[in-house]
């Protein structure tokens, strides 16, 4: 029994970052590049899905191998470049490529184990599909079982349990502390890319931000604008730590910024509510010494890092759990493709 159900694609597994941005394809170009390959891989169904991991297809064909010769030449084409893609390139054909579509959704082949967001995107790439007319049934049935596997491995393991970032791991210590972070003062000092990272998790969660830029005082304007936040200078820290619920620090200065000295003041004022202080400098930024203070809770890069790599271990032990909900769900995929081949259903047909 052939199906001709087929896929192939450039993932962060075969070709690095420069080879995949080339040959990724933005939202707004999937209306134009969808019928187009399908006519120059003589498809009759066809997905395209694209993210910064990943650019895959999915189809069923008449002749797999000739679709699988035309898909690297499709992207040489579409994206007008030379460059000879067979090495980055894998194939998968009927049970595989089911296994791998279903493996995808659950989040087993992503970057991060477990992540969600592929779910998300993978909807959204059927849906334009769906609605160009470029899906039959056979694609609606399988990316539909992959949703509903993808759900299945979600509800029945931990594969999506903790964070393994760490801004998210940073949010998630400070919910625990507080309950809820809406209307918490978050103060952000410094503003490179890690401490940018945790203040929009933090952000996200319903936190008020305050971004105290130093030399770079432009650039915490613009960050405080994207988070809808309160721009400020250091000469205002003493204020805003007297108010803040939440201190994170990433700066480049050779020593402590936050020292007994000036963190000993403000704590006078605060009448024993707790403070969380966020260290994310390399060297670091906070006086270790202060976690032996009263109401104040201290960690560091290291502390978060550890942390979130505990908790992808955790969701790599769920692997096998996921690997056998989907199988379940293959096997049902390939029973209703049997069923549909033995009450007389077309083989794939030329295009």
């Amino acid at each position: 029994m052939r199906l001709g159900l087929c896929c192939g694609g450039i993932s962060f597994r075969t070709a690095p970052l420069e080879i995949r941005e080339r040959v990724s394809f933005a939202t707004r170009q999937l209306p134009l590049a969808l019928p187009e390959m399908r006519a120059f891989m003589h498809v009759e169904e066809a997905v395209l899905v694209s993210t910064c991991n990943r650019v895959d297809f999915f189809a069923r064909s008449c002749d797999p191998g000739r679709t699988q010769k035309a898909w690297a030449e499709f992207l040489q084409n579409f994206h007008k470049i030379s460059t000879d893609l067979s090495p980055f390139l894998q194939f998968r054909e009927e049970r595989s490529c089911v296994e791998y579509l279903f493996r995808v959704a659950a989040g087993l082949e992503s970057m991060v184990v477990g992540e969600t967001e592929i779910l998300g995107q993978l909807k959204e790439a059927y849906g334009i599909a769906k609605e160009l007319g470029m899906t039959g049934p056979w694609l609606n049935r399988l990316f539909q079982s992959a949703f509903a596997a993808a759900k299945q491995c979600r509800s029945s393991t931990f594969i999506t349990r903790g964070s393994v970032s760490v801004g998210s791991v940073a949010a998630d210590l400070a919910e625990k502390l507080f309950g809820s972070l809406t209307q918490r003062v978050v103060v952000l000092i410094g503003t490179g890319t890690m401490a940018t990272r945790t203040a929009r998790a933090l952000h996200a969660r319903g936190a008020k931000l305050v971004v105290i830029g130093g030399r770079h005082f432009e650039r915490a304007q613009k960050i405080a604008f994207e988070l809808g936040a309160i721009a400020s200078t250091w000469e205002e820290f003493a204020f805003w730590g007297q108010l803040a619920d939440v201190i994170l620090s990433s700066t480049s200065a050779p020593n402590y910024v936050i020292r007994r000295e000036n963190l000993g003041p403000i704590l006078s004022v605060r009448r024993g509510r707790p403070l969380f202080l966020i260290d994310l400098a390399v060297p670091r930024d906070i006086d270790p010494s202060l976690h032996l203070l009263d109401d104040v809770y201290l960690y560091n890069i290291d502390d978060l890092k550890e942390m979130a790599e505990q908790n992808l271990k955790q969701r790599y032990q769920e692997l096998e759990r996921c690997s056998l909900i989907i199988q379940n769900f293959v096997d049902q995929f390939m029973k209703w493709a049997q069923d549909r081949f033995a009450a007389g259903e077309l083989a794939p047909r030329k295009v």
